[in-house]
């Protein structure tokens, strides 16, 4: 009923069927009578659905994004810092919204620390330039470590509700990957996969992105080497049969080489 009449999906229905069956648990505890009913919720199955698709940015699309951000306004730097540090670090829109000034370091060691899902903490380098930008906010400048990294218009702490609402507002004309007509807005989640798709394409090793992005599972990890097709070419490239073709040294991925890597990698 739930699908035919309301035009719910079958995610909705397996989230309604989950209350359920954790009110009727309850119920059985305290009132033995409704065992009965307990068991016959417990006996519906739960249907089987494909994943969310995952949707991200191309390197052009971000390009267009921060060329064309405004550069003039009270708030144009509070918005530029905020989107490049959601792109830089991969971090959710409540990870944000709870970063304090005391979070970020922007002198010797430039990294911000983000508390994510199961009361974690994890480090992820910055970027020079989301630190320079992160510098020029009046947050930053005033020097209390405790006050909000990002406040509203009314100098309140930026929720992860006014995130989402301005980040669809720079994005309005954006289209993620792979496109779809009716879901083709863009949300902070979208740079998280857009930042983890950029490192697997540049050879970042998945554990690392694990780390960066703080997935308890390197299951979550992999599945963004099943959305991007340019990976999947260079691994047929990289295994063509050897008929009719030179050899050529493979060449191996570069992240060992990059210093600022290596150095928060030691860190952890």
């Amino acid at each position: 009923m739930i699908e035919s009449e309301r035009g719910n999906q079958i995610s909705t229905r397996n989230q309604r069927l989950a209350a359920f069956r954790t009110f009727y648990r309850y119920l059985a505890v305290r009132h033995p009578e409704m065992l009965a009913e307990a068991e016959r919720v417990e006996a519906i199955p739960t249907k089987r659905t494909s994943p969310p698709e995952t949707r991200y940015l191309e390197r052009d699309e971000i390009d267009k994004l921060f060329t064309t951000l405004p550069k003039e306004g009270s708030l144009a730097l509070r918005d530029r810092a905020l989107l490049m540090l959601l792109y830089n670090s991969g971090a959710r829109a409540q990870e944000i919204a709870d970063l304090r000034v005391g979070d970020v370091d922007l002198l010797d060691r430039l990294r911000v620390r983000l508390h994510g899902k199961g009361d974690k903490w994890r480090s992820c380098p910055l970027w020079p330039q989301t630190a320079e930008a992160l510098k020029q906010l009046a947050t930053v400048r005033c020097g209390d470590k405790n006050a909000p990294l990002f406040t509203s218009r009314q100098h309140k702490p930026l929720t992860r509700f006014g995130i989402y609402k301005l980040v669809k507002h720079h994005t309005a004309t954006l289209r993620c990957t792979p496109p779809r007509a009716e879901h083709c807005g863009v949300s902070p989640h979208v740079f998280r996969h857009s930042i983890a798709v950029r490192l697997l394409e540049e050879g970042i090793d998945v554990n690392v992105i694990r780390g960066w992005l703080g997935h308890v599972s390197l299951d979550t990890t992999h599945r963004y080497a099943e959305i991007t097709l340019r990976t999947k070419q260079a691994a047929v490239a990289a295994c063509l049969p050897p008929i009719g073709r030179l050899e050529t040294p493979r060449t191996t991925a570069g992240w060992q080489k990059d210093e600022e890597l290596m150095k928060w990698l030691n860190s952890l």
